[in-house]
């Protein structure tokens, strides 16, 4: 995901989390509030909890990939913070794509398609 998109500051982080608003699933919690730009920036959180560094990290890149193959069909002009629960680590890709995918329409911040 390239580098504009990304959640980066610790402070934008905080911002989301406290004034935004969230969305539950088993494995992953969506919070999002607006952001007055011409593009949605992402996050990723994944606590010490869920284990070391290896799974972290992969846990991680999951949610990175299936946030960036739906790019196009994300609102505009959003902050989003995914944080991972528990049972995400024996999740494979296809749940966690699922489990985004659910959170964002949700929410509300898929575009709709237009037939």
């Amino acid at each position: 995901m390239k580098r504009k998109f990304r959640l980066r500051k610790s402070a934008d982080f905080q911002r989301v989390l406290k004034e935004g608003r969230s969305w539950a699933h088993p494995l992953i919690v969506l919070s999002a509030l607006p952001n007055d730009l011409e593009y949605s920036r992402f996050g990723f959180s994944v606590s010490r909890k869920i284990g070391k560094a290896v799974v972290r990290n992969r846990v991680k890149r999951l949610m990175r990939e299936a946030t960036r193959l739906r790019l196009e069909s994300i609102k505009e002009g959003w902050d989003m913070v995914f944080t991972a629960r528990q049972p995400i680590r024996e999740a494979d890709f296809h749940q966690v794509d699922r489990a985004i995918e659910d959170l964002l329409r949700r929410a509300g911040l898929l575009k709709e398609e237009s037939l």
